[in-house]
């Protein structure tokens, strides 16, 4: 449980809770607070679910479910870790779903070798499914463990449970698609209404900007907080590796937290824990293929995850995957006693790549901040182990760079952090890794060389004006700032008012100031459509322009981008009577978003 004395009393005028879902890839946690008026809020962890009370306190729970062959949840999270439950999917043939997080992915990039390596969705079932039946399960615990551990439990949770507002996590590099994605898993498993009101109620943070919240409140180093040097927060999980990097605002008194901001553009990379025992897993695929205990392949990997990798803490002694009995012997193979020998330097092979990356990140975010970072901190589960935390000391160290884990249950970061979000917002200015705009088209002018080199793009608009497509009107991104896109329309039926879209595009080159689709094409990628009905705005009739007769309907409109904390916001606006107006417009995303 974490309370900060200098955090706001909770101003609201009835009682709300607050639930964050961190789904990781393999495990997962559920935070929480009971938001009472006039009180400061604390947040607590969920330490007990059901089929778990056996392990007293423990606050993550395995990303698991397992379906029937009729596709309906027979054991989920908790549940899957009983006594025998392997056995009873084996005869009752259940299918077993386990780092579906990963297919929600954006496909591009540094992901694309992520596929071959991940198991398949069960048939039939959508990730959208999959992920809709583990946050009702998620839910459910969350229910029983209110319920039980608060006096009154059962009329607190019926006081607020029509009202309850969700945080959910996810890794640095989604965006849009995969956050319209989620907030439909929210819907589909029953948890809000599919409306606009619904919609509101769930927040999204990126896994590191609650890595950062949760350090604020679990001791960040105190050159960080009072004479604000640049911290990099590595929180490093099953799947992914997200790395991020902020410094406190200086004009902010030393007697308060105070606000932070971004001085790089944050980084995700698919080399999470998980990644280690695919290494594993190719390594012993090969090492055991003439062996009689080829078979017993998977159980050894499973063996090697649970205990082998998570002890794993020097390249200098051999190192043991217990996984038979004393009969079970293979000197070829160097099994002895249900024991597979491997050499240490073998099982730091497996362990490399997810420590170069780490390293690599690190080091970029140094290069590219625009402020001296001093600190890296690791969070996440698979920052507990000692060998990934000395190699990456052993490197950055003598840089001068001070290496820290918080002592606080580094697996905690992301659910207690996101709940921080929530009810700190601690970071006020982030870095857009993309500019962000619109192609449209302006006023055609003869003397300009770069409207020479485009005349194939020349057109004749409905007002019989020249004018010149695909110029790239763009902006970067702050948050709580709105970007304003202005647009005219010229039409001559009002029919065409009723649906008008607008594409949202983003430039990820290295050009400063893009300004044509032309120009380097390949790194302009299509964000998401904006749909508006325009027919309710004021229309003013226009004469045709350059002698032609007739007349032509003009309006005048924008569509204000609002990137508000780690998602994109929508609205357009209108004068009318000198007065602005405004309403809401539907955001529509590519599956291929960036």
């Amino acid at each position: 449980m974490t309370t900060r004395s200098n955090r706001s009393p909770y101003s609201g005028s009835r009682r709300k809770l607050v639930l964050a879902f961190d789904v990781g890839t393999t495990y997962s946690g559920i935070s929480y607070s009971i938001l009472d008026p006039g009180q400061v809020p604390e947040i607590k962890g969920v330490t007990r679910f059901p089929a778990h009370e056996q392990i007293s306190g423990a606050s993550k729970i395995p990303t698991v479910i397992y379906y029937d062959k009729a596709g309906n949840v027979c054991a989920a999270g908790a549940e899957a870790m009983r006594e025998g439950i392997f056995e009873t999917a084996l005869d009752e043939e259940w299918v077993k779903s386990e780092w579906f997080k990963l297919h929600i992915r954006p496909k591009s990039g540094s992901s694309a070798h992520v596929t071959q390596n991940i198991p398949p969705l069960p048939p039939g079932k959508t990730v959208v499914q999959v992920l809709a039946d583990f946050l009702r399960y998620l839910h459910k615990c969350a229910e029983a463990y209110i319920k039980d551990t608060h006096a009154n439990g059962r009329d607190l949770w019926e006081s607020v449970a029509s009202e309850i507002d969700y945080v959910i996590s996810h890794p640095n590099g989604w965006e849009g698609y995969q956050q319209s994605q989620i907030r439909e898993g929210v819907v589909l498993a029953g948890l809000i209404p599919d409306t606009t009101d619904g919609h509101a109620r769930v927040s999204f943070v990126t896994e590191g900007e609650a890595s950062l919240h949760f350090s604020i409140d679990n001791g960040l180093p105190a050159g960080a907080m009072q004479a604000g040097d640049g911290v990099v927060i590595v929180d490093a999980g099953g799947g992914t590796v997200d790395v991020s990097a902020y410094s406190k605002k200086m004009s902010d008194t030393n007697t308060t937290i105070g606000t932070f901001e971004e001085i790089a553009a944050p980084q995700c990379h698919f080399h999470g824990s998980v990644f280690v025992s695919i290494h594993a897993r190719l390594f012993l695929d090969d090492y055991l293929k003439e062996s009689d205990f080829y078979e017993d392949l998977d159980h050894i990997v499973r063996c090697f995850d649970k205990s082998t990798k998570v002890r794993f803490s020097s390249d200098k002694q051999p190192q043991y995957i217990k996984f038979g009995g004393t009969r079970d012997n293979d000197a070829a193979c160097n099994i002895r006693f249900g024991q597979l020998k491997l050499a240490g330097t073998d099982v730091a092979t497996f362990f490399e790549p997810s420590v170069k990356c780490i390293v690599d990140s690190v080091q970029a975010q140094i290069k590219d901040g625009h402020h001296p970072i001093k600190h890296v901190v690791l969070v996440g589960g698979f920052s507990a182990s000692d060998w990934l935390f000395s190699k990456i000391d052993e490197v950055l160290s003598p840089k001068g760079l001070n290496v820290i884990r918080p002592e606080s249950h580094v697996n905690k970061a992301v659910s207690d952090g996101a709940l921080s979000f929530y009810l700190d917002h601690f970071v006020k200015t982030r870095v857009s890794k993309v500019a962000y705009g619109s192609f449209c088209h302006i006023p055609y002018d003869s003397s300009n060389s770069e409207h020479l080199d485009r005349q194939s793009s020349v057109f004749t608009s409905v007002s019989n004006a020249k004018r010149i497509g695909g110029y790239f009107q763009n902006t970067q991104v702050s948050e709580e700032k709105e970007f304003r896109y202005q647009f005219w329309y010229e039409f001559e039926s009002k029919e065409a008012l009723k649906s008008v879209k607008s594409e949202v595009w983003c430039y990820k080159g290295a050009n400063a100031n893009p300004r044509w689709k032309d120009t380097d094409t390949e790194n302009y990628a299509k964000l998401c459509t904006v749909e508006m009905d325009l027919s309710h705005l004021p229309l003013t009739p226009r004469a045709k322009a350059n002698g032609e007769s007739g007349n032509f309907w003009y309006l005048e409109y924008n569509y204000v981008l609002c990137f508000s904390a780690v998602e994109l916001r929508a609205q357009m606006s209108w004068m009318e009577g000198g007065v602005e107006k405004r309403s809401p417009v539907k955001i529509v995303y590519d599956p291929n978003d960036v």
